[in-house]
Formats: C-alpha cells, sequence, structure tokens
C-alpha cells in the first residue's frame, strides 16, 4: 500500500512532468520547427521515457498546441506583471513609464516571444485555432491590461480624458511597432540602450499627445 507521503507527492510529481516536457517541446519546436521536431528528443530532453510524453499529451499535435498555449500565457503573465508598475507610478510618471515600456520591449524581443511568433505564423495553416490563442494572451490580453491602468491614470489627472482602449492601443503600438523593422524580423539583436531609446521615444510621443495639463 502507497504511503501517505507517495499519495501526496504523486499530483505534484505529474505536474512537474508535464511542465518540463513543455519547456523542453518549445524549445525542441523553437530549433527545428513543428514538421522536423521529433517527440523522443523532446522526451529526452524533459527527462522522461517517450511513452510519458503521450500519457500527457495523446499526439504531437496536441503536444504543439499545448506548448504555445502555455508560452503565450507565460508571455502575458510576464507583460501583465510589468504593467502592474503603474498602477502606482510615483511622482515620475514618465520614468515610470519609460520602464514599463522597456520591459516590454525587451519581452517582444526575447527568445520565448519571438520563438512564439515565428512557430505560429509558420503554422498557421495547420493550427489556424492558435493565432486566436496566441493573440489574445499577447497582444489581447495585454491591450485591455494596458487600457486599465492608463483609465487609473486617468482618473487620478495623470492624463488627460481619453478612451483607454484606443490609447492602450495607440502606446502599445508605439512601444511594439518599430521592433520589427529594426530588428530585421527578428534576425538582429538589439542591444538594451537601443531599446531603451525606443521605449523612451514611444512614451514621449505618448506623453505629448495624453498627459493631462499641468495647470
Amino acid at each position: 500500500m502507497a504511503s501517505a507521503a507517495a499519495v501526496r507527492t504523486a499530483p505534484r510529481g505529474r505536474i512537474d512532468k508535464r511542465q518540463a516536457i513543455l519547456d523542453a517541446a518549445f524549445d525542441v519546436f523553437a530549433e527545428h520547427g513543428y514538421a522536423q521536431a521529433l517527440v523522443q528528443e523532446i522526451a529526452e530532453r524533459a527527462g522522461v521515457a517517450k511513452p510519458t510524453v503521450y500519457n500527457h499529451f495523446t499526439d504531437k499535435e496536441t503536444l504543439f498546441r499545448a506548448t504555445l498555449t502555455a508560452a503565450a500565457h507565460a508571455v502575458m503573465d510576464g507583460n501583465i506583471a510589468t504593467l502592474d508598475r503603474m498602477r502606482s507610478p510615483g511622482e515620475d510618471l514618465r520614468a515610470t513609464m519609460n520602464e514599463v515600456a522597456y520591459q516590454l520591449a525587451r519581452s517582444c524581443c526575447d527568445r520565448r516571444s519571438r520563438s512564439l511568433r515565428w512557430l505560429t505564423y509558420a503554422q498557421v495553416a495547420r493550427f489556424p485555432d492558435l493565432i486566436e490563442i496566441v493573440q489574445g494572451c499577447t497582444s489581447v490580453r495585454i491591450a485591455e491590461a494596458m487600457a486599465d491602468r492608463l483609465a487609473r491614470l486617468t482618473l487620478a489627472g495623470r492624463l488627460r480624458p481619453c478612451d483607454p482602449a484606443v490609447a492602450a492601443e495607440q502606446l502599445l503600438a508605439l512601444v511594439t511597432g518599430p521592433l520589427e523593422t529594426r530588428s530585421r524580423l527578428g534576425t538582429r539583436k538589439l542591444t538594451a540602450a537601443e531599446l531603451r531609446a525606443l521605449a523612451e521615444s514611444a512614451v514621449d510621443t505618448f506623453l505629448r499627445a495624453y498627459a493631462a495639463d499641468p495647470r
């Protein structure tokens, strides 16, 4: 009969294995693409047997969907945590927004976000449902969170009255819009100085339009 400790740790072990498989799968899919990725290699990197992968995920298609969905939620969670700095921006609103914009730009350019976009676009014909899932997490949900933060700043008198959804869309476009061109579609790594300059330029343009009248 299994001990009480073994019973308690079994669910945790299953969760850990599932996460290890998802992490390994993302790396393998990012390196080789969907078609060339091997479940055996994913199992080896995750430190599990190949049948264990299939116990958690019925087939390669299911694993791919789960992998990209998990990655999209991880990107979303990180960016929303960044946006939370705008809940209490302190006296220097510009400085806080500069830092938030910089962190958003960094996230957009990091390996996980870049690989997530490439994999989604590359497999859009085979997995059209993933566009809605990935965009829902990385675009729609983040824009909603940004709109919420901007609405709070407007109510506090830090920004002029505006439609927060439109303002959020414009600010995010100012931050992320130039990245694809400057990074040559993600093939060139931007320096921290370049990202900071881009972020500060975006915030400056935004505040020129939306900052509250100091009077």
